[in-house]
């Protein structure tokens, strides 16, 4: 038996509830990236995350796939709004093997860095930028954001306990903003969240609806005041 083989058997035989996560240590890039072969591009349970020899998987729980697409669907309609094109990666693996780590984000998006992308079907992180915004609706693990660091993500949202909180990369490192640098002319923290508590029970339909509204306005009455 190979060594690969030693990471690919109980990986193929592990059966995650939702809500529940497993680290495994000691394990190479050689053996991450011949299980993300085996696992294939089209496989969305478990999520995969890896950083300096240490695999963890993840299994969603359903809460945090409904935040998560409403999340994006908030940051569509600003886009939107703005006529900004980007490139929706979704929860596509991104990898920088000089800096031994890969993850699987909830969601991210090419906004300044849309035309890059386009097209492309791999991307290397050695080579490609990273996405400009990467989301994480943090319910099931704490989000590793020392992986973001690693990939250079300029910015990091992670959703939880009713707050969105916005991390921005400075030298190398997150710090915690108040203002989103994608956004800088919407105060982010404060809608999503409530927009989010709409939606628990309003649907998610309605909420987005009413946050499309809301925003319209918003724009109109900055465009009356310049």
């Amino acid at each position: 038996m190979t060594v690969i083989n030693l990471v690919k058997i109980p990986i193929k035989t592990i059966d995650l509830s939702p809500g529940s996560h497993l680290s495994i240590p000691d394990v190479t890039w050689v053996q991450y990236e011949a299980l993300l072969e085996e696992l294939g591009a089209k496989r969305r349970n478990p999520r995969i995350n890896y950083y300096n020899g240490t695999l963890e998987l993840m299994s969603p729980l359903p809460k945090h796939e409904r935040w998560k697409r409403l999340i994006v669907g908030l940051v569509e309609s600003i886009l939107k709004a703005q006529k900004r094109p980007w490139e929706p990666l979704g929860s596509t693996t991104f990898k920088r093997k000089s800096m031994a780590a890969g993850l699987e984000p909830d969601d991210c998006f090419y906004i300044q860095n849309y035309r890059t992308v386009i097209g492309k079907d791999r991307i290397d992180l050695d080579i490609d930028p990273p996405p400009d915004l990467a989301i994480e609706a943090d319910l099931t693990s704490q989000t590793q954001r020392e992986i973001y660091e690693a990939l250079g993500v300029p910015e990091l949202w992670i959703y939880g306990r009713d707050k969105l909180k916005i991390y921005v990369l400075r030298n190398n490192n997150y710090e915690e903003s108040a203002i989103s640098p994608t956004f800088p002319e919407l105060p982010v923290a404060e809608i999503f969240p409530r927009a989010i508590a709409q939606a628990q029970t309003l649907g998610y339909s309605q909420a987005l609806l009413e946050f499309e509204a809301w925003l319209n306005q918003h724009f109109l009455s900055q465009d009356r005041n310049t």
